[in-house]
Parts: structure tokens; C-alpha cells; sequence
């Protein structure tokens, strides 16, 4: 006879699952217990949200759904905030939550919450597990529809005596047959053939890259592509590192936080190809942003996102690996003509730009812009939601490493939690989480996770004593009236890095700063800087 709870860890190991992410509880005992005798490490978060959140980090530096647990009630519903992050992300997960037992839902019972019902809007699917024996087929369909057409969030409920019936033999499912879910992987010919026609006939045609080409896997193919044909390239945020930023075809970040040189690119472009994007208010804020004359190929694995915010004239819908087999090996010999690879090497020159120095304080956009030489090639940047991100997403320089973030939900605190699990995926890799003194104040605890783990994490506090985005949406649009983004009564976060073990310094110059970060490089230790950054130093 073998326990549900049992099932449940051998599922995991079916899978190939090594690290989960969660925080216990009474409603999730028994598969705690059970986790106990398994080669699977559990990583013991602060609170269920930065469960979410790991994981995320996780599944995007390894390439496999990550894994998060959390009991009834409280516990589940503390994971929607990072459930709800990855569905916007596109990001593979599981997310596991104990129930109270099945005759007592319905009942408002101790630490009851429906959270199927609560996730619905945030997951591609959610089960409520109502028999012991359907365990082994709901895990292998949770990890398939996570991980196949866009991906994402996956959420699993298992009352209390689904975990601790018994049956007499586990048997996991070799393969899964969903009726209805049948995601287009392929490509229509005919779409393609259009496409392929519609660039060789452009004067000024442009790739916008999204985050769909990195969670593809196809990075380097899609470099190749853009080798090849020589088209030039912007990113949306989700998008940055499909290219190494400072590759000659490569003009940064589009959109409102972006560069003016990508802008201006997406404006004059006669012909755009978007891969694995949405292009949502954030990348293109209005239409105007695009010639009205622009033809655009929308290229994604989910047929509902092409088209959705900008005029569509060729879609194809499929995965991008196969998309891109199928552009290349038709593409013939065809190149951009000279005059636009002239005019992007002109543009090229004016990505980066050097931002005035504040005597007295920290200039982020220069520090942040040095970092990537002075950590190793594969180095992964997780960057948190503010001014921060946008200093990280403009100025961080990507080599062959990652840059992650949370783009489509903007959610404060992901940084830190979304370090610890890239740092589990990718544990021979450089990894530095930047926040700001907000957002490092939303996941700070999972300081004692870092510390615990013994995780050789580097952490940059940008601290401004404000809550810098707002405040410049204060300045531009309430005349300049700072409700609520005065930070005051902030904690010596030194003092709180010394608290938990975890080396520190302050740095109040770039000179300061950069030769701290040179002395901690090679540390096997982790590390959190302080950066007093000038209060009105603006997000671009």
C-alpha cells in the first residue's frame, strides 16, 4: 500500500523535480513527512509568496518548472501574489497547496480558502484532487500543460485525506492526452512563405524580441537568424539578454522606460517581426509608436496574443524553435540593404550614454552598466521592480549570462526570493539581485534563506529614501506633491545584513562602490552593498 502523500513525492522524482521551495503547514503534513525520506531538497522560505517567486527564479535559469508548496488557507492564498507573476511572465510552475479534508469543504473550517476558485485569472489550470488514485495522472498533465504552448503556472490542491488514503500500487503515466489542450507547436507554410516575402520585399525591417525566444530556448538560433539576414533587433524588458547588449545589431529596450534609439528604430521601421511578445502598454504605449505603413509579423506559441495590441497583417502561430527552422532554411541568401545597416550603426552609437555624477552619492545607470565586466560572462542579473529595474533593464550589459525580472506584473520584492532559486538552477554562476530600499524591504526576509543556504548571492541596494518610481509619476502628473513615497523610519540595513551573517559595506561614490564589488567577486560568501543614490536621480 503507499500513501497519496508518497504518490505525490514520487511524482516530483518522476519528473526529475530536485528542489522544491515552500513553507509548511498542518494542511500539508503529510507530504512534508513523506519529503522527509527524499533525495529532493526542500528550501524553506520565509513566507509562501518568495516560495513563488523561487521557483520562478528557478524554472527561468533552468529551463524546467520550478516548484512551490504551501499549506491551506494563509499559505495558499499568500502564493497568488507570485502565481499571478509568473502567469503574466509566462513562466513555468507548480504550485502544490494542502486543503482541509474533502467532507469538511464547503464548511468555512479552520484555515479553509478556495483557492482554485481564488487562482483562477493566474494559472493556466488548477486542479482539486478529489481521489488518492488520480494523483499520478493530475501530476503528469500539472507538469505538461506547465511546461508545453505558453507556459506557465500550474496549481495542485490536495485536501488533507487525499494525502494520507492509500491504494495498493503507484504507476506514473508514461504519456498524457489532454482532450482540447493541443498547442500549435509547428507554423502554417503558408504563413511563412508570406513572411519570408514580406521581408526580402522591406527596406527597414526590425525584430522585436520578447521573452517567448528566451523560455524557447532558442537564443542562440534566434542569433543566428538575425546574423544572417543582418535584420537589427530591440527587446521588450522580458525579452533583454536574447542578444548581447552591446552586439552591433542590438538597440536595447523599446518602450516607455526604454531607449530612445529603439523608439526610433520600431518608428521608421517599414516592416517589424515580433517573437514571443505581447507588446503591451509598456513596450508600445500607442499606436503612433509605428508607422502606420509598418507591416508586422506576429510570431507566438498562443494564438490570443498576436494581434492583441498591435495591427497584425501576417500571424504565425507556433513555437518559436520551429518558426525559426522554417525562416532560416527559406530565408535563402538575403540580407538587409546597406543603407539601413548604415543607419543602425549610426543610431548604435548613441545606446549608452554616460549620466552626471552626483558628488556624494552613487550614480546607479554608470554602476549598474559596469557590473557585467566586472562579474563573469554567464553572470545571471535579477533586478526588482522601481527605478532599479529600469536603470538594470537600460544599462546592465549582458554577455552570455541572464537577466531576469518581473515585466508583465511589476512585483515589488521578487528580486531576492528569484535570486535564491536562479542560484539553486544555476549554482556555478555569478548572481546578483539589485533593489531598491522599497522593494529590498519586501524581501528581506528571505535574508535568512540566503544565509541559511549558505548561497553565494550578491545583493545591491540602490537606496534613495524613496519610493523613486512614484515619486516621479508625482512630480510629472500631481505637481510634484510626494504622497506616501517619503521613506522614513527605514532600519540600518547594514545593521541587518550583520544581523543575519551576510558581510556588508556602504559605498556613497561609483569609485567606492566599484572597488568593493572587485574585492567580493570571487567571494564564496554573500554579500549586500548599500548605494546612497542621489534622491531625484530620474529612472532614464
Amino acid at each position: 500500500m503507499i500513501s497519496g502523500a508518497e504518490i505525490m513525492v514520487k511524482c516530483l522524482e518522476a519528473e526529475g523535480v530536485s528542489v522544491v521551495f515552500g513553507y509548511p503547514g498542518a494542511a500539508i503534513c503529510p507530504f512534508y513527512d513523506k519529503i522527509y525520506d527524499s533525495d529532493i531538497k526542500h528550501i524553506l522560505v520565509r513566507q509562501e509568496q518568495n516560495a513563488a517567486h523561487a521557483a520562478s527564479g528557478y524554472a527561468r535559469c533552468s529551463g524546467r518548472p520550478g516548484v512551490c508548496v504551501a499549506t491551506s488557507g494563509p499559505g495558499a492564498t499568500n502564493l497568488i501574489t507570485g502565481i499571478a507573476t509568473a502567469y503574466t511572465d509566462s513562466i513555468p510552475m507548480i504550485a502544490i497547496t494542502g486543503q482541509v479534508r474533502s467532507d469538511l469543504l464547503g464548511r468555512d473550517v479552520f484555515q479553509e480558502a478556495d483557492i482554485t476558485g481564488a487562482c483562477e485569472p493566474f494559472v493556466k489550470h488548477s486542479y482539486l484532487v478529489s481521489k488518492t488514485e488520480d494523483l499520478p495522472r493530475v501530476f503528469k498533465e500539472a507538469f505538461h500543460i506547465a511546461s508545453t504552448g505558453r507556459q506557465g503556472p500550474v496549481l495542485i490542491d490536495i485536501p488533507m485525506d487525499i494525502q494520507t488514503n492509500e491504494i495498493e500500487e503507484f504507476v506514473y503515466p508514461d504519456s498524457v492526452n489532454i482532450i482540447g489542450y493541443k498547442p500549435n507547436t509547428k507554423g502554417h507554410t503558408i504563413q511563412i512563405k508570406k513572411a519570408i516575402d514580406a521581408i526580402k520585399s522591406s527596406k527597414r525591417p526590425l525584430i522585436v524580441s520578447g521573452g517567448g525566444v528566451l523560455s524557447s530556448g532558442v537564443k542562440l538560433k534566434f542569433q543566428d537568424f538575425a546574423l544572417k539576414t543582418r535584420i537589427p533587433v530591440i527587446s521588450t524588458m522580458m525579452g533583454i539578454g536574447v542578444m548581447p547588449s552591446e552586439h552591433e545589431l542590438y538597440l536595447g529596450m523599446l518602450g516607455t522606460h526604454g531607449k530612445a534609439v529603439a523608439n526610433r528604430a520600431l518608428h521608421e521601421a517599414d516592416l517589424v517581426i515580433v517573437c514571443g511578445a505581447r507588446l503591451g502598454d509598456r513596450a508600445v504605449a500607442a499606436p503612433h509608436q509605428m508607422s502606420e505603413n509598418t507591416t508586422v509579423i506576429h510570431i507566438d506559441i498562443d494564438p490570443a496574443e498576436i494581434g492583441k495590441n498591435v495591427k497584425t497583417e501576417i500571424p504565425i502561430v507556433g513555437d518559436m524553435r520551429n518558426v525559426l527552422d522554417m525562416l532560416v532554411e527559406n530565408i535563402g541568401d538575403y540580407t538587409v540593404p546597406e543603407q539601413w545597416q548604415e543607419t543602425v550603426k549610426t543610431w548604435k552609437e548613441d545606446l549608452f550614454k554616460t549620466p552626471p555624477v552626483f558628488e556624494g552619492y552613487v550614480e546607479p545607470r554608470t554602476l549598474v552598466s559596469h557590473l557585467s565586466a566586472m562579474f563573469r560572462s554567464k553572470a545571471i542579473l535579477v533586478a526588482d521592480v522601481g527605478q532599479n529595474q529600469i536603470w538594470c533593464a537600460n544599462n546592465f550589459r549582458i554577455r552570455e549570462g541572464r537577466f531576469l525580472t518581473t515585466g508583465g506584473m511589476g512585483t515589488m520584492g521578487y528580486s531576492i526570493p528569484a535570486a535564491v532559486g536562479a542560484k539553486f538552477a544555476r549554482p556555478d554562476r555569478d548572481v546578483i539581485a539589485i533593489c531598491g530600499d522599497g522593494s529590498f524591504q519586501m524581501g528581506m526576509n528571505e535574508l535568512a534563506t540566503i544565509a541559511g543556504n549558505k548561497l553565494n548571492i550578491k545583493i545591491i541596494i540602490m537606496r534613495n529614501s524613496r519610493l523613486g518610481m512614484v515619486r516621479e509619476l508625482q512630480d510629472k502628473n500631481y505637481e510634484g506633491r510626494h504622497s506616501a513615497t517619503i521613506l522614513q523610519g527605514d532600519p540600518d540595513f547594514l545593521t541587518i545584513a550583520k544581523a543575519y551573517g551576510i558581510d556588508c559595506a556602504e559605498a556613497s561614490s561609483n569609485e567606492e562602490a566599484e572597488n568593493i564589488i572587485k574585492g567580493i567577486v570571487d567571494s564564496d560568501k554573500p554579500f549586500i552593498l548599500v548605494c546612497n543614490v542621489y534622491p531625484d536621480t530620474p529612472s532614464i
